[in-house]
């Protein structure tokens, strides 16, 4: 990777020498600054996640490639600020959406671990990493050494255990691009939210790290009498702002259930 471009207020614009961000304009406390649409290519790209059903990004990131084709539209999940656009700007480009989800895909092609995508000379190799959704994927990009972590591994705090994932998939998930990231020597994590990740290792033990205190929290927590998942997150989260607890809530349902399954 010749270079790492980082952007200083906003990841928009963040780019490695093949991929670049274009930031969705949905910000919020589970959003971050927006949703990133990466571009990975050349004179043809891949796009991945083109974010919410927002006509004036999906127009923005059409604009902005000009006379380049997008040969396929890729989806990390199919949460809905990741995949709420792809289908209106599948029409804008005429190109096939990927998915591991089935109800995701617009063509005959999924995407499922172990799954090499080329495009302009370039490789995308496809990492199946469940647990913040049951159809996450993360994509290795080789020739820039970067990963593309979708919600599994974001800018800026930690990511939540969606309904639809689970802890004990996710812990295995954290340790799978841990190893990734040492083994193929890494330089940068492009997340699904927030600034770019120049230190892979790093941003991983520490996800790794935060995932174990949690559990340990909830221990001492129901060791302390609490039992509902609210109550539990009053004592663990009492210095988050209010208005993520529900989410909270929902990570903590997932950990609960974690635990009761040791």
């Amino acid at each position: 990777m010749s270079g790492l471009h980082i952007p200083i207020g906003t990841p928009d614009g963040s780019r490695t020498e093949h991929a670049e961000n274009l930031l969705a304009p949905n910000p919020s406390a589970m959003t971050l600054d927006g949703t990133n649409t990466w571009v990975i290519g050349g004179d043809e790209v891949v796009v991945v996640d083109p974010g919410p059903e927002d006509e004036a990004h999906l127009g923005r990131v059409r604009d902005h490639l000009g006379e380049r084709r997008v040969t396929e539209i890729l989806l990390t999940h199919g949460h809905f600020d990741h995949s709420g656009g792809a289908r209106r700007f599948a029409e804008m480009v005429r190109a096939p959406v990927r998915a591991l989800d089935p109800r995701h895909r617009l063509g005959e092609e999924g995407l499922a671990d172990g799954d090499v995508v080329t495009v302009a000379g370039l490789e995308i190799h496809v990492y199946g990493t469940p647990g913040h959704s049951f159809d996450s994927l993360c994509f290795w990009l080789p020739q820039d050494r970067a990963m593309l972590t979708g919600d599994t591994v974001l800018g800026r705090g930690t990511t939540i255990i969606a309904r639809d994932g689970g802890l004990a998939d996710y812990l295995r998930s954290l340790d799978r691009l841990r190893a990734a990231a040492e083994g193929l020597e890494a330089r940068a994590l492009l997340p699904g939210h927030g600034p770019v990740l120049p230190d892979p290792i790093a941003a991983l033990d520490g996800y790794i790290a935060h995932r174990r205190q949690r559990l340990d929290q909830i221990r001492a927590a129901r060791a302390q009498g609490a039992r509902t998942p609210r109550e539990i997150v009053k004592i663990v989260y009492a210095d988050v702002d209010r208005s993520l607890w529900a989410a909270a809530e929902m990570s903590v349902v997932a950990q609960l259930d974690y635990l009761d399954r040791l």
